[in-house]
């Protein structure tokens, strides 16, 4: 058996781990999501299962028969349930503990694992074998009565338990009598008895979710659907600062043996902006609310000037990409990035994201801190810099390492970035500011509408003055440029299926880049072109393209960034936020009224 993408992630905001069909861990890093994976098996070329596997967590039943998963009803609590060829049963149940504790939510970088028998004698074996230094070795241990210490990563981690050590550390075959907790953390004492604590945190957590998934305004059809996303992009955000992860993995390739390798432990101000942007539309509003305390930071730092396109978790600005020469890879399809060029890119979508993420807190009372006319002056000079390179060469969202042009995309993300500072001018009463930020929001479309228009073609372009073919054009619709039964955006769309689609999945563009040509489709496109075929009145085709994309969800209930055109296989980094936004915005556009059923 090979590594795939089909697992299932666990977190609370500051841990995450991703745990496979077998129930071991194979993915987890320290002391933050972009840090040292200690539990690297994901990407070292060597199956969990092997004996010969490192960086993994593994509760492993002798002479297993099936293993059944799913995660606890609106939680990432996962159940794994395995069965022996005896008929020997037992469970195993994965958590991040999150929950209010003290005025403040408890989410320490930890995981519980409670390992219950169910049925007959189970005999079990526990691996534990953390690594360090991106692969390069081996976690040095110590033992003590009732602990195992791991140290010589970027974090000393701590295993507690009630189970005899030794059995750990010697990787002991024993019968499975009793439940076994185990908890693995910072190292600091464990000063309560671990499985009564280990239960009441599991309840805790358990309310905690299911709390917070009874605030969300789902839609009527595909409720597991979103809520699943949801719960999942949620996991993605690194609550200390606000930040949001385009995914928990870095160098999946985007397709076999493709290089296209990169690193999206990071936080793309793009991609965190259509995250918060599809949990709106559910009314989570925490995310936004944290998210923009992230953004108010960074655009203080910047103080009106360049803004990059992706920042690290602490907002560090320098991501700089090297190659973790240990580890061979997923399937051992290297290499393994760490880090990401992209910081150093000019992409001049970044300012519309900016400010489209922050215009809301303009208007909705919700929100525990509303926007200030301190915040629109910060906000001013973001504007500034969208008009100033609004019409000016850019690497665009797909991030061509080797090219630059005028991408369109971009261009009308500027044009939002002004158009929403009027909005936000005119709430305050700003009439004046109101006016300049329209009149420059409409220079920008006028820019857009006579040089990204080809007339000898009848479509938008992807570039100014140029004829090349771009899935972000469909984004015109969902920023508000252009009005889906308009014209010139119906004779996109059309053009946009023609030249990209393959079969069900869409293409970011068919034009061979820095890598070669695409060999697997992007999945937030074929969303993009899911939500554009409904806006043109062709539901029934938009429907059953969506439910296509349900079939080709992890058993998570989960996307990655790519889709293999033949045989419909994930690839790119995994759980990709982009992908999980798809389904929500597409559940909601989709599905029936509530007022259908009440």
């Amino acid at each position: 058996m090979s590594h795939s993408l089909d697992l299932f992630p666990i977190g609370n905001c500051a841990a995450s781990a991703l745990i496979d069909r077998a129930g071991h861990y194979v993915w987890s890093c320290a002391p933050r999501v972009d840090g040292d994976p200690f539990l690297s098996n994901l990407l070292s070329g060597v199956d969990s299962t092997d004996e010969a596997a490192q960086g993994v967590w593994a509760v492993d039943v002798e002479d297993t028969a099936q293993v059944r998963q799913a995660y606890l009803r609106n939680t990432p609590i996962l159940r794994t349930e395995i069965t022996d060829k005896a008929g020997a049963r037992l469970e195993i149940i994965d958590f991040a503990p999150r929950y209010r504790q003290f005025g403040r939510v408890y989410r320490p970088l930890a995981f519980f694992r409670i390992v219950r028998p169910l049925a007959g004698t189970p005999h079990v074996r526990i691996r534990l074998r953390p690594t360090a230094n991106w692969g390069g070795s081996i976690c040095e241990r110590t033992m003590g009565s009732n602990h195992l210490r791991y140290m010589g990563g970027e974090t000393t981690i701590r295993l507690t338990t009630d189970a005899p050590v030794s059995h750990i550390a010697e990787e002991r075959l024993f019968r499975l009598e009793e439940p076994v907790t185990m908890f693995l953390g910072p190292d600091e004492g464990f000063e309560a008895d671990i499985t009564t604590t280990a239960e009441r945190m599991q309840r805790e957590t358990a309310a905690y979710w299911r709390g917070w998934v009874r605030t969300l305004s789902v839609p009527l059809e595909w409720q597991e659907v979103s809520i699943r996303a949801a719960i999942t992009l949620k996991l993605c955000a690194y609550e200390e600062t606000g930040a949001i992860v385009a995914a928990l993995t870095t160098s999946i390739p985007e397709h076999a043996e493709s290089g296209r390798n990169w690193d999206y432990r990071y936080c793309w101000l793009r991609d965190a902006y259509y995250v918060v942007q599809a949990l709106n539309r559910l009314g989570a509003a925490d995310i936004l609310e944290n998210y923009l305390a992230y953004l108010r930071n960074l655009v203080d730092r910047q103080k009106g000037g360049h803004m990059q396109p992706v920042y690290g978790v602490g907002l560090e600005p320098a991501l700089t990409e090297r190659i973790a020469e240990h580890l061979p890879g997923y399937r051992g399809m290297g290499p393994v990035r760490i880090g990401n060029q992209a910081h150093e890119h000019m992409q001049h979508d970044v300012y519309g994201q900016v400010i489209l993420s922050t215009v809301q807190a303009f208007f909705d009372e919700r929100l525990l801190r509303a926007a200030t006319l301190e915040d629109f002056r910060a906000l001013e000079p973001v504007g500034e810099r969208a008009f100033e390179l609004h019409d000016k060469p850019d690497a665009s969202l797909w991030e061509f390492r080797g090219r630059e042009a005028v991408h369109t995309y971009s261009a009308v993300m500027c044009w939002a970035a002004c158009d929403r500072l009027g909005n936000a001018a005119a709430k305050l009463g700003l009439n004046e500011r109101a006016h300049y930020w329209n009149d420059r929001a409409d220079i920008i479309r006028q820019a857009i509408e006579s040089r990204a228009w080809n007339p000898g073609l009848g479509r938008y372009s992807a570039t100014f003055d140029g004829d090349g073919m771009d899935a972000s054009l469909l984004q015109l619709v969902e920023v508000r440029f252009a009005d889906a039964q308009s014209p010139r955006m119906q004779a996109t769309i059309r053009a946009v299926e023609k030249e990209l689609r393959r079969g069900p999945y869409m293409l970011r563009y068919a034009v061979p880049d820095d890598f070669g040509e695409p060999k697997t489709a992007f999945n937030i496109c074929t969303f993009w072109l899911i939500e554009a075929l409904h806006l043109s009145g062709r539901t029934d085709e938009a429907r059953a393209l969506f439910e296509e994309m349900l079939g080709r969800r992890t058993a998570a209930g989960l996307l990655s960034e790519d889709i293999a055109f033949e045989g419909g296989e994930l690839w790119g980094n995994y759980p990709q936020t982009y992908s999980l936004v798809g389904l929500i915005n597409c559940a909601s556009l989709l599905s029936k009224p509530w007022t259908s059923v009440r």
